[in-house]
């Protein structure tokens, strides 16, 4: 169990620190804060609001949930803003969060995986909030790079392929 829920971790900080947060910051730098602000209909969340959101959501799920810091998240807020926070502080934002999820999830005890907490009102494994955090995360960085592709009208191009093997074609600049 250990050698599985150690590669678990790695894989999972490697998605959120490696490849989602570099995308989305590869997004927002190509737009401009209207932008990130804009929405497509009353109904839907603007990139704002989905940044505000992960970071939200990452932190009470692992920081809090798994870390034991205290949660004090404001769910409701990360979708009813609709003052314009500059893009550079959303993304300062998200970056200090994944860096405690980072920071939480490198010193979490393997053995505590299976291990039942109380978040969000739901009693779940470490295990499950881990994976809820990583899918939430991905699900939410696809609706943020089609956005950026509407709002630029361009391919994003993040992978370049060598043969058949895709490979990034860019780190993150908090790196």
């Amino acid at each position: 169990m250990n050698e599985t829920g150690r590669e678990l971790i790695a894989r999972s900080r490697y998605h959120l620190v490696e490849d989602f947060l570099p995308k989305i910051e590869r997004c927002v730098a190509l737009l401009s804060d209207e932008q990130v602000w804009w929405r497509p209909n009353t109904e839907s969340n603007s990139i704002g609001n989905l940044l505000l959101h992960l970071s939200g959501n990452a932190r009470q799920w692992i920081v809090c949930g798994l870390g034991g810091d205290t949660d004090v998240r404001d769910r409701d807020s990360e979708f009813a803003q609709r003052k314009t926070i500059p893009r550079a502080d959303l993304l300062n934002g998200l970056r200090q969060t994944i860096r405690e999820v980072d920071a939480t999830l490198a010193k979490f005890d393997m053995d505590s995986l299976v291990e039942k907490k109380t978040i969000q009102g739901l009693e779940v494994t470490a295990l499950e909030a881990i994976l809820h955090v990583v899918e939430h995360f991905s699900m939410h960085t696809g609706q943020i790079i089609l956005l950026t592709k509407i709002l630029t009208s361009s391919d994003l191009r993040f992978y370049e392929f060598e043969g058949d093997t895709p490979l990034l074609r860019f780190t993150s600049p908090s790196s």
